[in-house]
């Protein structure tokens, strides 16, 4: 259906695509995988027609493929769902998903159909919200079951998703798998991308490797195995996937929070974590796990409750009361969030913490450049803007700015959200090696294996309740499920 030869796109400072080549079926899933800044992302847009490449040549159907915008991509069939969410905020779910094509009675837009139209899309990707409600009001994995239904609302002939399942959990990414599946026997070609190795070996026809922006190899799946995938991806065996924990004993409480109330959950949640803990949050999509979290860091009103910080009681009303009292929130949506994308990496570090009066350039400049090497962030240098980074890499960002606020408890909502195997695990040692130095760790993640590789125990969350707590020798990925689930289901019900 569409073939790539020697494709080439340089920004600034940086070739993202050096000569690559792909071949992509109708009927197929193909996987495309590498390490973060190794030029997925900057090959989507060529292909959708967001970018223009700067050499080498692609073809559609047979036909010379030339498009001159993002329109000529979804005139020839192509949809996208991107890994930064592209959703306008003020506009409700229904509007989202059919803004190209509203329907329309008498010259007006026709809203029952509207509503009804969207009820099924998102009755199909297992995402109950009304279709009148502001996207604004969404959480970040919520957004994007939106963009996926979205994506499925044209008659497209290639698919091409960028990480969809990086906030999902395994529920509804099943779900989605299942959807694919169906598209395939229709003969859509799909391009899948993912850093979760798991989902390429469950769900790809074939794979191709980029690493450096270069297709380093092309094949089918049958046989391939992750250390495989892993050893092309970074050009280096990983002899595990998690950093091994050393056993370690917990200090004084850090961070308790009794009596917490948020808007649209049940509540009340009481939970503590102390020095040198890592405490997981597990639980499904619209559990109230990240809304706990900006709730205690300030970002959401609390309607109840008590926040100690080392046993003295503090009263937090703004995300700068929490910094003030050394609290860091890693927010799951770090693009509108977390950075601000049209400034260089050396002021995004600085911005949690500015150092005196006077702003010293050298000063921060030389700050990005110690955390950028700690970090292994891959950049161009420290003035390059953080909106032309990679997602990992922008993730790295945000780490790095926290690291230095300097909080004594951090939480981190999806820590490694859209980053590949390689920055996982060094994220991972990173986050173990904050809490050997005594710092206490709040992490929300989608990822169970995760969560079970890196924390001592971890809070299930069902529908805005702490459904259990599980201690790290305790750790049963169907015991966690079936906490997770419990708020859902009636008397004598299983998930």
């Amino acid at each position: 259906m569409m073939t790539v030869t020697g494709l080439v796109k340089r920004f600034p400072g940086v070739v993202a695509l050096d000569g690559v080549d792909l071949e992509l079926r109708g009927g197929e899933i193909h996987a495309l995988v590498g390490e973060n800044g190794a030029g997925k992302s900057t090959l989507v847009k060529a292909l959708a027609g967001v970018h223009a490449p700067d050499a080498g040549t692609m073809t559609f159907d047979g036909r010379p493929y030339t498009p001159a915008g993002a329109a000529d991509g979804l005139a020839a069939g192509i949809s996208v769902v991107h890994q930064e969410l592209a959703l306008l905020p003020y506009l409700t779910v229904a509007e989202n998903l059919f803004l190209r094509e509203l329907p329309r009675k008498a010259g007006v837009v026709d809203r029952r159909r509207l509503r009804e139209a969207a009820a099924r899309l998102l009755a199909e990707v297992g995402l109950d919200v009304a279709p009148d409600t502001p996207v604004e009001r969404l959480g970040i994995a919520q957004m994007q079951l939106v963009e996926i239904a979205r994506a499925l609302s044209a008659e497209c002939r290639l698919l091409i998703l960028d990480e969809p399942t990086a906030t999902l959990t395994s529920r509804e990414a099943g779900r989605l798998f299942t959807i694919l599946r169906a598209l395939r026997e229709r003969g859509v070609a799909i391009v899948y991308i993912s850093h979760h190795l798991e989902e390429v070996l469950e769900l790809a026809d074939r794979v191709t490797v980029l690493r450096n922006g270069r297709s380093i190899a092309s094949m089918p799946m049958t046989g391939v195995t992750a250390p495989d995938l892993v050893k092309l991806m970074v050009g280096r065996d990983l002899a595990q996937e998690f950093p091994v924990k050393p056993p370690t004993e917990p200090g004084e409480v850090a961070l308790a929070v009794s009596g917490l109330k948020v808007a649209g959950f049940e509540g009340p949640l009481s939970f503590e974590v102390r020095r040198g803990e890592v405490v997981g949050l597990a639980g499904l999509v619209g559990s109230g796990r990240t809304e706990a979290m900006r709730a205690v860091f300030g970002a959401d009103p609390a309607l109840a409750g008590q926040i100690e910080l080392f046993g003295r009681k503090v009263r937090i009303r703004h995300p700068k009361d929490a910094v003030r009292a050394g609290i860091s929130l890693l927010t799951e949506d770090r693009k509108s969030q977390g950075l601000v994308l049209d400034l260089p990496i050396s002021a995004n570090v600085t911005l949690a913490k500015l150092r005196g009066f006077l702003l010293r350039f050298g000063q921060e400049r030389a700050l990005a450049q110690d955390l950028g090497q700690r970090l292994h962030l891959r950049s161009a240098g420290v003035s390059q803007h953080v909106r032309t980074l990679s997602g990992g890499n922008q993730q790295k960002v945000v780490l790095a700015k926290w690291l230095n606020a300097g909080a004594d408890v951090l939480i981190v909502d999806e820590p490694t959200r859209g980053i590949d195997v390689g920055a996982k695990y060094e994220i991972h040692e990173l986050l173990l090696g904050l809490a050997a130095q005594g710092k206490a760790l709040l992490v929300v993640s989608s990822d169970l294996p995760e969560l079970m590789g890196i924390c001592d125990r971890i809070l299930v969350f069902s529908r805005g309740r702490i459904a259990g707590s599980v201690q790290r020798a305790d750790f049963d990925a169907e015991h966690i499920l079936t906490l997770a689930y419990s708020g859902y289901l009636k008397n004598g019900e299983t998930p």
